[in-house]
């Protein structure tokens, strides 16, 4: 599947960067510019970052419950994130389609 269109990027190429910085660290925070970054690419129109956020998360989340730790700080940590997005998130996007920048 497409994510980002600018860059002609699939989901399984962002899935595999994510899996390789993990393998790197896996305790550090991936964000989109850094797994853009890492693929030598850069972010254009940026509408793609919301997905890549998800995918960041939905990937994180199946690595770190994969190793045989007990994780589940983790998963509480993410609970939290996706709290957290869903709340200023949807601000964020209301803001955008109205044209404002600042809150």
């Amino acid at each position: 599947m497409l994510v980002c269109h600018c860059n002609i990027i699939t989901a399984k190429e962002i899935e595999n960067t994510i899996i390789q910085m993990l393998d790197e660290d896996c305790w550090q925070l991936i964000v989109p510019a850094k797994v853009y970054h890492a693929m030598k690419k850069r972010g254009r129109c940026c509408g793609c970052f919301p997905n890549v956020v998800e995918t960041i998360i939905r990937v994180t989340e199946e690595y770190h419950l994969r190793r045989e730790h007990n994780d589940s700080e983790f998963i509480v940590y993410i609970d939290r994130v996706r709290a957290l997005r869903e709340q200023f998130g949807s601000e964020w996007n209301e803001r955008r389609q109205k044209g404002h920048r600042a809150a």
